[in-house]
């Protein structure tokens, strides 16, 4: 084995399938997509080449594409900062459920196997101005003056967007919590205890700590998602009030398959995946430090 394994051409052939998909599959349609950035093409007939000009306006004329990438900053704020702590607690107070340890994991998880479509429909329906629920709910409890156009209002309606988002994530964000807590050795709670660690020192000192490698999966999760966040958004707002609500995928969307500009559709997807990058550099650089497994 470690003969054929040393063999050039063996290591060749055993790399070039994955390779040649990575460079189809990847690696070209970048390239194409970089090609076409810099054209006037509508998706259809020809088109003339336009240099920079596509990147430029995107870089310093197009307020609307830098929205919609502090609204995905900001989601992904709102996640790390609300989310996940929440759900960090939450799948404490499930691992420590007793006999209903199933029937909360059950209950937590149920919005993120919910279809998307029928999640935001379902948020449209209680953010209605006129029939919506919450504001009937607030007409019962007397706080009639609280109602809102909440999906109208520029003000509120991406805050709306952020909440549907985060609670139909939220089961996802638990179970990974969870599953990190179930490999945590019951011998190093009891450990502790015996050290005479109180509950807060058990979880601060010990229980989060170990839970590391699990926060590095979620941390990684969440700005995935966050940065590639377009159907809910399609869905309940399409990027309105004037633009307020609009997410880099669903602006990228309207710009090339709506408005027929391809090229400048184009641009956007290009100078996205830099972003990306960046940010997973800037994540890599974070998480540098190795973490000891137990």
């Amino acid at each position: 084995m470690h003969k054929l394994l040393s063999n050039r051409r063996t290591i060749f052939a055993l790399v070039a399938p994955g390779l040649f998909l990575f460079l189809f599959m990847v690696c070209f349609p970048i390239i194409m997509s970089a090609y076409y950035g810099m054209t006037d093409w509508r998706g259809i007939g020809s088109y003339q080449f336009v240099g920079l000009d596509n990147y430029m306006k995107i870089l310093f004329d197009d307020p609307v594409f830098w929205r919609s990438l502090m609204n995905a900053l900001l989601l992904l704020a709102a996640t790390l900062l609300l989310q996940h702590p929440i759900a960090l607690l939450f799948s404490i107070f499930v691992t420590n459920a007793g006999r209903y340890e199933k029937l909360f994991r059950t209950i937590f998880f149920i919005p993120a196997v919910i279809s998307i479509v029928v999640t935001s429909k379902m948020w449209v329906s209680v953010f209605h101005p006129n029939y919506g629920v919450l504001n009937k709910l607030l007409t019962a409890v007397g706080l009639e003056s609280w109602k809102q156009d909440w999906l109208g209002d520029p003000n509120i309606a991406i805050w709306c967007v952020i909440f549907v988002i985060m609670w139909q994530g939220f089961g996802y964000a638990l179970l990974l919590y969870y599953a990190g807590l179930q490999g945590i050795p019951k011998d190093l709670y009891e450990a502790a205890e015996l050290d005479g660690a109180g509950r807060f020192k058990l979880y601060t000192k010990v229980v989060i700590p170990l839970l590391r490698p699990m926060v590095r999966v979620a941390v990684v999760i969440a700005v995935t998602a966050c940065l590639k966040q377009m159907e809910t958004i399609f869905l309940m707002t399409n990027g309105g009030p004037i633009n307020t609500t609009q997410f880099v995928g669903n602006y990228l969307y309207k710009t090339a398959f709506t408005s027929s500009l391809y090229g400048y559709g184009n641009a956007i997807s290009v100078i996205f995946v830099i972003v990306c990058l960046i940010i997973t550099v800037v994540m890599n650089r974070a998480f540098k430090k190795d973490v000891g497994e137990f």
